[in-house]
């Protein structure tokens, strides 16, 4: 081993303390925790050593070193089990991870052990680097991870999946996963070139794992404006033959125009995994979405509120760091409670400086509505609009709210105030 210090010896690993995922606040790491439990448990492929190596990245952001351990012990008897003839081209990411933690707990003498080890294996596969080797499985492992913690890394992850192609072009997870990165690159883009290649991929590994409840329901979210009964049959096989309560999830959104049939898979969802805060939220929208529908009787329509209102309750106390449920919970307290639904907003103003640019967004957007139509204080509203509207990002459907509110309170004011209004989102466009 050569005689760099200790830290450069670790920033030439391939793993998740060096790879760049933009992922470093505990609200993140809190929800990507809870989708890579189920990720473990449901996961398709071989990548279960994988996500457990990511888990414990994740526990290091949060400080809990005693759980990142665990988690990296997991993944490498995952890996052994999993990947018996090739467990040391696949222990490469979760060994890195290993000499990080250590790093972080000052524990020198199992970093150097866990950096031998990588040097070993990157020598028995003749890498010129001592600690590094770019071999399909670390390509392919990057992609997933990146995946792992949100779609708007699938652009990255694609060039991961396309990079693991070439060295290993028959791999059905590396195809898969570079099907899954296009779709996800699709969701941050919307433009047609990209569903179209999402769309062919996607189709394909459909055809070569016919039985992959995942790609099935990512496939129908593709189809569903331009083959609506191909969508619908598909949608109908996954309700019908997943386990996996992320992809039931995905698959309610497919029946946004029958609330009572997302409702129903949603439930099902919930009784496979009741601790997890995603299918509450979803849940509290449907209900959410019903009341605002405004069809049945007064009792009918409380009835729904109440349904929500613990919906929401209940995706806070399952992930308590989770803002929008938040948000959604104080939207219902305003049916019945105004004074619990002003609270809570104060307490989130307090929040600002910590939260995403999406979250101050939404927050923002929230306040105002409760100042515009429960206090009648247009200026105070048109403040928050505005506030909102001036943070940078690229949350196109917070920005497009926060505009839509801007526009219609324009109209509510005089003609010197009206162009002020119409003069400052005009200059926030230019």
């Amino acid at each position: 081993m050569s005689s760099k210090p200790l830290w450069q010896k670790l920033q030439a690993l391939q793993c998740h303390f060096t790879w760049d995922f933009e992922h470093k606040d505990k609200v993140d790491a809190e929800h990507n925790l809870q989708t890579l439990a189920l990720k473990v448990e449901h996961t398709e492929y071989r990548n279960r050593g994988l996500y457990l190596a990511t888990k414990a990245y994740l526990y290091h952001l949060q400080g809990c070193y005693k759980e990142a351990l665990a988690s990296l012990q997991e993944a490498e008897e995952a890996l052994k089990r999993d990947h018996p003839t090739n467990f040391s081209r696949q222990v490469l990411v979760t060994y890195g991870n290993y000499a990080w933690v250590y790093y972080h707990l000052v524990n020198y003498e199992m970093v150097e052990l866990y950096l031998g080890r990588v040097h070993q294996i990157c020598q028995s596969l003749s890498s010129p680097e001592p600690y590094s080797a770019q071999i399909p499985e670390v390509h392919a492992q990057k992609g997933w991870s990146l995946l792992a913690v949100g779609l708007r890394n699938g652009e990255e992850a694609q060039k991961c999946f396309q990079t693991a192609l070439r060295g290993d072009a028959s791999s059905q997870e590396f195809q898969a996963g570079l099907a899954i990165s296009a779709f996800a690159r699709w969701t941050r883009s919307w433009s047609d070139d990209d569903w179209e290649e999402a769309t062919r991929l996607m189709e394909n590994a459909v055809r070569r794992e016919p039985s992959n409840t995942e790609i099935k329901v990512y496939l129908a979210t593709l189809l569903k404006e331009t083959d609506r009964r191909g969508a619908e049959r598909l949608a109908e096989e996954v309700v019908r033959e997943s386990p996996n309560p992320e992809v039931l999830r995905m698959a309610s959104k497919l029946y946004k125009s029958s609330l009572p049939q997302a409702i129903s898979i949603l439930r099902q969802a919930v009784a496979l995994a009741p601790s997890y805060h995603l299918l509450h939220y979803d849940l509290g929208v449907c209900y959410r979405k019903q009341m605002e529908r405004g069809k049945g009787s007064p009792e009918g329509k409380e009835k729904l509120v109440r349904a929500a209102t613990e919906c929401f309750k209940r995706a806070v106390e399952t992930d308590p760091l989770f803002l929008f449920a938040k948000l959604e919970l104080g939207h219902m307290y305003v049916q019945k409670s105004p004074r619990y639904a002003e609270e809570l907003y104060q307490n989130l103003l307090e929040e600002l400086p910590t939260a995403s640019k999406r979250c101050q967004q939404a927050i923002y957007r929230h306040w105002g509505d409760f100042l515009l139509h429960e206090k009648g204080q247009k200026q105070a509203a048109l403040e928050m609009y505005q506030a909102g509207y001036e943070i940078p990002g690229e949350h196109a459907w917070e920005k497009g709210q926060l505009k839509d509110r801007l526009m219609k309170m324009a109209r509510m004011f005089e003609d010197d105030q009206k162009e002020a209004v119409y003069r400052f989102v005009q200059e926030r466009e230019d």
